[in-house]
């Protein structure tokens, strides 16, 4: 784990400025109470996990992904989930298609078909675009990869369901939120977004989810 990013004061301070809730949600989880975005710089351990929990609760993916640590040995690297069968995947509790996602992953990380090193020279659409083109990783994936992995600065999950239903309970908004009313937060927490659903994530659920 590394430390926090390096725009996250200057953007509490702006988000507080353009927005009462968010500053309200900010100042709820100050220090030392206040939990803090970090990442572990690992993509390809942030892709499998990021593939492992994919339309399963969160229980249920820590536990599927602490087997799956296991029978890597602790050690999950693009070599070793290369050499483990299928068999010994699926053994994990992965299905069929999660399995097959994780080991084209493997393999093309290996042959150098996907360059992670490419994504730090891309802005974020164009990462979400690269990182999509793998198997099992779609735009939400990829936007968590962004945010947990990269930290980019300006990340706006609208398909995540957490954020969707933050912003409902936070602004008096009926769920789902209107499409409009999404996109005028997006304008105003610009360009902090990523911070913006942080501290509207905890609202919901104050044990943070790391990928």
């Amino acid at each position: 784990m590394t430390k926090i990013p390096k725009y996250w004061g200057k953007a509490k301070i702006y988000l507080s400025k353009k927005d009462k809730i968010i500053s309200g949600l900010i100042k709820n989880y100050k220090s030392p109470n206040e939990i803090i975005l970090t990442t572990r710089k690992d993509i390809f351990f942030s892709l499998c996990k990021s593939i492992i929990g994919q339309q399963i609760s969160v229980a249920a993916a820590n536990s599927v992904f602490l087997k799956f640590k296991k029978k890597c040995n602790y050690k999950i690297t693009p070599n070793v989930v290369a050499n483990l069968t299928n068999e010994q995947i699926r053994k994990c509790g992965l299905s069929k298609q999660k399995i097959k996602g994780i080991k084209n992953l493997s393999r093309q990380i290996i042959n150098k078909s996907f360059n992670p090193k490419l994504i730090n020279k891309m802005n974020d659409e164009e990462a979400i675009i690269y990182l999509s083109s793998l198997k099992q990783i779609g735009r939400w994936s990829a936007e968590m990869i962004l945010l947990f992995t990269y930290n980019r600065s300006n990340i706006w999950p609208v398909q995540d369901i957490g954020l969707l239903r933050a912003i409902s309970k936070n602004y008096k908004k009926k769920y789902l939120p209107p499409e409009n009313f999404v996109k005028v937060l997006q304008k105003r927490f610009s360009p902090y977004c990523s911070v913006a659903t942080w501290y509207l994530w905890r609202s919901i659920d104050p044990e943070p989810i790391q990928y």
